[in-house]
C-alpha cells in the first residue's frame, strides 16, 4: 500500500492532521532561521557598536541598531535615544522596551504548542471513530461482518493515531526547545544591554 492510499485510509480526520503537520513544519523552520539569523546579526552589531561608542558617534549607533532590526538592537537603540535621561529613567525605559520585544522571540510558539496538543487529540478521535465503525460492521454483519469494511475501519483507527503522533511528537520537542532558546536569548539580551549601558555611561571601556 503506497503512502497516498495509506493517508486516504485515515479518513476525513487526516485533513486537519495534515494541516497541523504542514503548519508545524513551517513554524519550526521559520523559528530555526529566526534564532540563527538574529544571533549572528546581534554579534555583528555589538562588535560594530564598540567602535562607535569609543568615537562618541551615537548617530552611527542608532543607525546600526535600526539596520540590524533584532530585539536586542531595538532595546539598545532605545538606550541610545534616551541617553541624556537620568539613570533611573533610562533604566526604566530600557526595561519597558525589553518587555515589548520579548514577544518577538516567542512568536508562533503558542500555535506550535497548540498543534502539539490537538494533533494528538485528533489522532485519538480518529481511533475512536474507527473503532465505532469497526464495531458497527461487526454488529451488522453477523459474526465477522464484511472483512473489507472491517479492515477499512481498523485502518482508519490506526492511521489517524500514527499520523497524530507523528505530528505531535516533533511539535512537542521543538516547542520545548524553542522555549529554552527564548530563555537563553532573553538572558543574553539583558547581559548585552547592561554592558552597553555601562559603556554608554562611561563606566566601562
Amino acid at each position: 500500500m503506497n503512502i497516498i492510499a495509506t493517508l486516504k485510509s485515515g479518513g476525513i480526520l487526516m485533513i486537519p492532521i495534515l494541516f497541523c503537520g504542514v503548519f508545524a513544519t513551517f513554524i519550526i523552520i521559520e523559528r530555526c532561521i529566526y534564532f540563527y539569523t538574529t544571533k549572528k546579526r546581534d554579534e555583528k552589531l555589538l562588535y560594530n557598536l564598540n567602535g562607535s561608542l569609543l568615537a562618541g558617534n551615537y548617530d552611527a549607533c542608532a543607525v546600526a541598531c535600526a539596520e540590524t532590526n533584532t530585539p536586542t538592537s531595538q532595546v539598545i537603540k532605545k538606550a541610545v535615544d534616551c541617553r541624556r535621561w537620568n539613570e533611573n529613567d533610562l533604566r526604566e525605559a530600557v526595561e519597558a522596551e525589553m518587555e515589548m520585544v520579548i514577544p518577538r522571540y516567542e512568536h508562533f510558539l503558542t500555535p506550535l504548542g497548540t498543534i502539539a496538543n490537538i494533533s494528538t487529540l485528533l489522532g485519538l478521535l480518529g481511533t475512536v471513530t474507527g473503532n465505532i465503525k469497526a464495531f458497527g460492521v461487526l454488529g451488522s454483519g453477523g459474526t465477522m461482518g464484511d472483512p473489507a469494511l472491517l479492515a477499512g475501519a481498523i485502518a482508519e483507527a490506526l492511521v489517524t493515531t500514527v499520523a497524530g503522533l507523528c505530528v505531535s511528537i516533533p511539535a512537542v520537542i521543538f516547542h520545548n526547545y524553542f522555549l529554552s532558546r527564548v530563555d537563553r536569548r532573553i538572558v543574553e539580551m539583558e547581559s548585552n544591554v547592561t554592558t552597553f549601558l555601562l559603556r554608554l555611561s562611561g563606566r566601562v571601556r
